[in-house]
């Protein structure tokens, strides 16, 4: 008989490591703290085990609240307002301040984004209010707001 040494128990079938599980996912994309968490959390083997590794990270800057804001608008701006911007950012668990920065950023060229979005979408201004409301609708879908739905689909008529 060979006397070979047991596996820790901790370790089988789980593959990858708690940190090579988190490398994998920022490898993929930015992904901030909380997301992180949320994703890892059914793999932490002992409690404060998922915290030491993201911190780990975090000091060797691998986790960037920056760098997922700059992912996020680079991706999303081109195709959407201000606010669906916001809501994914939200939802990406990132800070008050980091949220304040990035919308006044976004808030700036608002009224350009929004009028390049509806003409690849519309061939023009809509002779009738039925027409003109879809337009409507359909920019508020996309995230921008009130006032610059208005100056886009109304000030359409006016070149």
């Amino acid at each position: 008989m060979s006397m070979s040494t047991p596996k820790p128990a901790g370790r089988t079938g789980f593959g990858l490591s708690l940190k090579g599980r988190a490398l994998r996912l920022l490898a993929a994309r930015e992904h901030s703290r909380a997301e992180l968490e949320r994703k890892l959390a059914a793999y932490e083997e002992t409690p404060g085990q998922l915290a030491q590794v993201l911190d780990e990270l975090q000091a060797k800057d691998f986790i960037s609240e920056a760098r997922v804001v700059e992912s996020v608008i680079n991706r999303r701006a081109a195709r959407f307002g201000a606010a669906r911007i916001r809501h994914e950012l939200q939802g990406k668990g990132l800070g008050a301040e980091v949220l304040a920065e990035a919308m006044d950023g976004l808030k700036a060229s608002e009224l350009e984004r929004a009028r390049e979005v509806w003409c690849k979408k519309f061939e023009g201004q809509s002779p009738d209010a039925a027409g003109r409301a879809k337009q409507m609708r359909f920019l508020a879908a996309r995230g921008f707001g009130g006032d610059v739905i208005r100056r886009v689909v109304l000030q359409a008529e006016d070149d």
